[in-house]
């Protein structure tokens, strides 16, 4: 196992980004990827973000539903990542060692990944549901972190540049469906529309998911993304804001707004201890502040907030459905919570109780569709993935980091296929890259790139 190792190290890809406190080294084989490489892992994200169930539907790839090909159940940015994961490992010479080498240099990516291999193999086996779930929830995920684990800067620029772009033009588009009560690229499960719900789509597919996404970004916004100017960072927070209310996720507004609130609080008295206070900036502070509440009155008028607001005051049985869940634990023996009780029974109480929306709780719903042993191995190998994603990110990651953990308890997530983990960890790895120390000139390794 030592002389693998030592491979692997041997073998290790070039660049990467740091841990904090991480000196820069110089690389062993070169200083970044190769540029088919790089441009192709910006595309992976540009796909990611921008390619939803919906607009997949209208080409005739039933990526929601239930029924259709299998292999039309995997995201299209999950095939071009894998591809570039081949192409990468042939042109680095050696395949075997290309995935060593960065599962060495990614440990906690390559354990979830090959986890959740595992149980994909298990669910096959066992006929239960959620095989491309594993792909696309957790595979997709790690082999992505394990890629960009020899990323150079240009590539993290242009991937910065992609997600702001689109979650740009994910919010305007938001806002436009609102305003003309038409969706684009509305949210189908096989073809079918659910008519009786209105809320934006946008990009994203799901209402929830838009929701779920634009918090994190917004709350990534307030604390990452340093590259980009103070007006501009403003103007896209409010704007973001905005699309999260026509997309009425009750618990993304609560969480922005509660953990917004706190990071700006502290911010702000940490400003004023410093005793630096630019008289132009707070006079625009109080300026602002004084018409927020105006702007706000004029919105009501309006029926800005009327979708959310139905929302909290009817949520059609979401509030009970989390409460209905815990009852399905009474129809089954210790025994059967261990390996997962029969799939038909499960389906049978979940209609009995009226959660024929899902279950929504991603552990509640592992327990019941795969058992305790699978869940605990997947919880410990996304805890140690989380871990390992937050620390090549600077400090403030902390904040998306908590919202994030908060949102993926408010529906089925990781327990169901989703793209959401993927686009988390871009947000955190893109928009949280620590800043480089400047390279002195003559110095030994000075041209290479962190490890």
């Amino acid at each position: 196992m030592a002389a693998i190792r030592g491979a692997a190290r041997s073998a290790t890809p070039a660049a990467g980004w740091a841990g904090q406190g991480q000196a820069p080294t110089a690389p062993r084989t070169g200083n970044s990827v190769d540029w088919v490489t790089g441009y192709g892992l910006v595309a992976v994200v540009a796909l990611l973000f921008s390619i939803s169930g919906g607009m997949l539907w209208l080409v005739g790839y039933n990526y929601d539903g239930l029924t259709g090909n299998p292999a039309t159940k995997i995201h299209p940015s999950t095939y071009l990542l894998v591809l570039m994961f081949a192409w990468r490992a042939c042109t680095f010479g050696n395949p075997v060692g290309y995935t060593l080498a960065i599962a060495d240099r990614r440990p906690a990516s390559a354990l979830l990944a090959v986890m959740a291999i595992m149980l994909l193999v298990v669910v096959i086996v066992r006929q239960r549901p959620g095989m491309a779930g594993m792909i696309d929830t957790f595979v997709a995920a790690a082999l992505l972190v394990m890629m960009l684990a020899e990323a150079d800067e240009k590539t993290f620029a242009r991937m910065q540049t992609v997600v702001h772009a689109v979650m740009t033009v994910n919010a305007l588009l938001a806002l436009f469906e609102f305003a003309t009560k038409t969706l684009v690229f509305p949210y189908r499960l096989d073809g079918e529309v659910f008519m009786n719900d209105l809320r934006s789509t946008a990009l994203q597919g799901h209402p929830l998911s838009n929701a779920t996404i634009t918090s994190i970004y917004v709350l990534a916004l307030l604390s990452g993304s340093k590259s980009l100017s103070m007006p501009l960072r403003l103007g896209l927070i409010g704007l973001q804001c905005a699309a999260l209310v026509v997309f009425g996720g009750r618990s993304a507004m609560v969480t922005t707004i509660a953990l917004g609130g706190i990071y700006l609080l502290f911010s702000g008295v940490a400003y004023l201890r410093r005793g630096r206070i630019s008289l132009p900036g707070a006079a625009l502070a109080v300026m602002l502040a004084s018409l927020l509440p105006v702007v706000v009155v004029m919105l009501f008028s309006y029926g800005f907030f009327d979708a959310l607001l139905e929302r909290f005051v009817s949520d059609s049985g979401s509030a009970n459905a989390r409460v209905e869940m815990f009852e399905l634990f009474k129809h089954f023996e210790l025994r059967d919570l261990i390996v997962g009780p029969d799939i038909d029974l499960i389906e049978s109480l979940r209609r009995i109780n009226g959660l024929e929306q899902g279950i929504e709780n991603p552990i509640i719903r592992l327990l019941l569709y795969q058992g305790a042993f699978f869940t605990l191995l997947l919880f410990f190998g996304f805890a140690l993935f989380m871990h390992e994603v937050a620390r090549r990110c600077h400090p403030g990651i902390w904040l998306p980091m908590l919202g994030w953990l908060i949102l993926l308890n408010t529906s089925e997530s990781l327990a169901s296929k989703t793209t959401l983990m993927t686009k988390f960890v871009v947000i955190a790895l893109a928009l949280y890259r620590p800043v480089r120390p400047a390279r002195t000139a003559g110095r030994p390794g000075a041209q290479g790139v962190p490890r």
